[in-house]
């Protein structure tokens, strides 16, 4: 049961529940990556829009190594974006069941590298520093494109800002007095939506907190152990089947 219940959860054929208690999942991994991110280089490394308006501030103020090193890291995000969709699009071609969870099973890899680092960057911090933000910035965009994917960009898991926007829009659609009772120009709040932005906050916000604490008591590779396991799990399932799939076919051709 738990098995099918993993397979349903990151294999290739998807519903709109799966696609919400994934999503769930990843937000709460990237809110727990933000936090770690924070406490190792002091910064946030989802907030993409920070990083540009950063980028623009140094740059008009002629701090130009610091704008540059901001371009690298959105370029490292879009590039992590890049790579997600490449292994999406690769899997689908050959109809593999594991096409989203390949994305998951390189995050997890990644994330241990980041508790690596992070556990010698006090004292490298010099070298250690700037691969530490590159590659937040890479997973980052790795994850958010994973779920962009899988949903048809309804869901996002790494930014908070345009789930937000939504909610408040819902909000107001629903303290909206529709005074004309008219069927075609009625206001509706879309409750699903407002519910499914509204978890996904939580459960950011929800990782963030327990990611920071989990890098603080426990420290960075425990932390990031207990995250790659939890995507190493996810990925599992589909993974395995298309293992098994491939093994077959040697067999036969053997």
């Amino acid at each position: 049961m738990a098995l099918d219940y993993l397979t349903r959860l990151s294999g290739a054929t998807r519903d709109a529940q799966a696609n919400l208690q994934l999503g769930c999942v990843l937000a709460l991994v990237a809110g727990a990556v933000n936090a770690g991110g924070f406490l190792a280089i002091g910064g946030y490394t989802s907030h993409m829009t920070g990083i540009i308006s950063g980028m623009a501030d140094d740059l008009a103020l002629g701090n130009v190594t610091v704008a540059l090193a901001a371009f690298g890291a959105w370029l490292a995000f879009v590039s992590g974006a890049a790579v997600t969709a490449i292994m999406v699009n690769w899997g689908r071609r050959r109809q593999l069941h594991s096409q989203f969870a390949l994305s998951l099973l390189l995050e997890a890899l990644l994330l241990l590298v980041f508790g690596l680092t992070g556990n010698y960057l006090a004292a490298m911090p010099n070298v250690l520093g700037p691969v530490t933000i590159l590659l937040l910035c890479f997973v980052m965009g790795l994850q958010n494109a994973i779920i962009t994917k899988i949903s048809g960009a309804a869901i996002r898991t790494t930014h908070v800002t345009g789930l937000s926007t939504d909610i408040g829009i819902e909000m107001g659609k629903m303290l909206y007095y529709n005074r004309r009772q008219l069927p075609g120009d009625m206001v509706r709040v879309n409750r699903a939506k407002l519910i499914t932005h509204g978890a996904l906050i939580a459960c950011f916000f929800g990782g963030g907190v327990s990611g920071a604490l989990a890098f603080k008591h426990i420290g960075f590779p425990a932390a990031t152990i207990i995250l790659a396991g939890v995507l190493a799990t996810l990925a599992g399932m589909p993974v395995w089947h298309d293992l098994r799939m491939l093994w077959r076919q040697y067999r036969r051709r053997g």
